[in-house]
């Protein structure tokens, strides 16, 4: 084998390689890994070809491996992009041998990949899949390495961004000694076509994909107001929302959201318009926190002209504006006294007055009002009308936090990532593994607000046709430590990268561990102003522990 072609160090590739043992997990970058035994696989592929036949067990295995070295080659250019373009791609043969196809030893590799000019061969020893194929059907007349083949043709197409074709010129299930692979571009073998078969199906599925993906993107472009809104979700405690939310909608009755903020309050209440008869009349809303007291009347109920100074003409309130449909007042808690008296008169005798007016003004208008603090405590603290507080309270939906219902997490995430793909001009593959495990796992102190703004920047910093990954959805997330593969080969205990650099500094600098204890010890000492016990907590140990320590590294008194 030329130089040229001996493998770089595989270190950066077994630090992506993660095992959890407390959650069951295993990881390859962002991407879950399940462990199976080959006999399950040697199974798997016998079954396939009695029910369905030798082509048909083909062209699914090819499929299956095609789709793995399509994910694999994402990690090349995110691991090795700084390095040349041969020591790049040979990620996907060393992540092919770390993931326990085969032993793959290159032999030619010509690539140019902004002409699209491949030419590789690989040779492979002890491929599961030809000892597989060969325990169920002896030595056999063709090529049988299926998956493995698909893998190589998945990601170097990937790779060079056109579609390269891997063969079988040898293979231990006809009974050579190994394997060897030869590929090039598709339209440089004379039988390309004819095994164009193999792949062409998946082309159509992702254009397939590409329209499904255009017509939701389309459809959420159509905005909140569509009917429903965006009401995302299957848990017990949104579907008795829900379910609320439907029965109030064939009613005229006022009603009262009340749940954290985020929870998606005003969605609930435009669902609520949308499902009810006043569906052709407006929807307002109305943010009273965000209005300032001295105004908030003037909003509500109207003006006439030169009821106050700069009041130059008469102006329609949010109740008039809402007529035959429906008003929404968000955070009505924060509603000032004097106009909480003016809100329980519409909700009593459905008339408004505009400041300034002599006369009443009959309105037909809808109420539905939010809140995401306690009005009994407001009422109990004088901060609320109880009167008020009654007649909102006539039915009331509580939305439950988003942390209460983590099975409507990945449906709204992904019903989120198609709005925000419209309307940021991207196409994504969706969210790695690894990335909706962090979104089940966060306890979403912002509700759906907070998911839609995570969302929304894991589409801008993905990159077009990836996935969104967990540093784009958590950017400031830091790292922990894991179980992974040293060296050897050996499960090992592996340290956060950042700690593992400090570690290899630390000893190249060649200082004894005796005397960088004692120097670290000293320095938390310094920080914490002779204070031992905070000293022991920058150190992340007892008092006990540090003062022990500190005295193991005082000199020996002589008598």
């Amino acid at each position: 084998m030329d130089a040229a072609l001996t493998y770089p160090p595989d270190q950066d590739l077994r630090r992506l390689l993660r095992f959890e043992p407390d959650s069951g997990a295993i990881w390859l970058g962002e991407r879950r890994m399940v462990l199976l035994h080959t006999a399950a696989l040697t199974a798997l592929r016998h079954d396939l070809i009695t029910s369905v036949g030798k082509e048909q067990a083909r062209r699914l295995l090819t499929r299956m491996g095609y789709a793995c070295g399509l994910h694999d080659a994402g990690f090349a250019a995110k691991i090795r992009g700084s390095r040349t373009l041969e020591e790049m791609f040979m990620v996907g043969p060393q992540l092919h041998m770390l993931e326990g196809a085969a032993r793959v030893t290159p032999v030619v590799l010509k690539m140019n990949a902004e002409a699209g000019q491949f030419e590789g061969e690989f040779r492979w020893d002890d491929s599961w899949e030809a000892h597989a194929h060969r325990l169920n059907y002896g030595v056999v007349d063709e090529p049988a390495c299926w998956t493995l083949l698909g893998y190589a043709s998945g990601y170097t197409s990937a790779f060079m961004g056109r579609h390269i074709l891997f063969k079988e010129t040898r293979c231990g299930a006809c009974g050579d000694d190994h394997c060897h692979i030869v590929g090039r571009p598709i339209d440089e073998w004379p039988d390309g076509d004819a095994h164009r078969q193999y792949f062409e199906d998946d082309s159509l599925l992702e254009k397939m994909d590409a329209l499904s993906q255009q017509v939701e993107a389309l459809k959420s472009s159509l905005g909140p107001t569509e009917a429903g809104g965006m009401l995302v979700g299957s848990s017990p405690g949104f579907q008795r929302a829900h379910d609320l939310m439907l029965r109030a909608a064939g009613t005229q009755v006022s009603v009262l959201l009340t749940g954290e903020t985020g929870v998606g309050k005003e969605r609930f209440a435009r669902a609520l318009h949308e499902h009810s008869e006043r569906a052709a009349g407006p929807f307002v809303a109305v943010n009273c926190a965000a209005l300032p007291a001295e105004l908030i009347e003037a909003e509500l109920f109207g003006v006439e002209k030169g009821a106050f100074t700069g009041a130059h003409a008469a102006r329609a309130g949010r109740f008039e504006r809402a007529e035959g449909g429906t008003l929404f007042l968000d955070e009505v808690g924060d509603l000032p006294m004097p106009a909480q008296a003016k809100l329980l008169r519409v909700l009593q005798e459905g008339e408004i007055e505009r400041l300034g007016s002599e006369s009443a003004r009959r309105v037909n208008v809808r109420l539905v009002a939010a809140t995401n603090v306690q009005l009994e405590s407001a009422v109990e603290r004088g901060l609320f009308r109880r009167d008020l507080f009654y007649r909102l309270n006539v039915y009331p939906i509580c939305i439950p936090p988003l942390r209460e219902r983590p099975s409507d997490i990945e449906p709204l995430a992904r019903h989120l990532l198609a709005r925000f793909t419209a309307l940021h001009q991207k196409r994504l593959a969706g969210f790695s593994d690894r990335a909706l495990l962090a979104l089940t796992r966060h306890d979403w102190p912002g509700n759906v607000r907070e998911l839609e703004n995570l969302v929304e920047r894991g589409v801008i910093l993905a990159a077009q046709g990836s996935v969104i990954e967990v540093e784009h959805l958590f950017p400031n997330q830091p790292d922990v430590a894991h179980d992974g593969i040293d060296p050897q080969g050996r499960l090992a205990r592996r340290a956060p990268q950042d700690e593992q650099a400090l570690c290899e500094r630390v000893l190249d600098s060649g200082v004894p561990i005796e005397s960088l204890e004692a120097q670290v010890l000293a320095l938390a000492v310094e920080r914490s102003r002779g204070n031992l016990s905070g000293a022991a907590r920058l150190l992340g140990i007892s008092r006990a522990q540090l003062a022990y320590r500190l005295k193991r590294q005082q000199p020996a008194e002589t008598d």
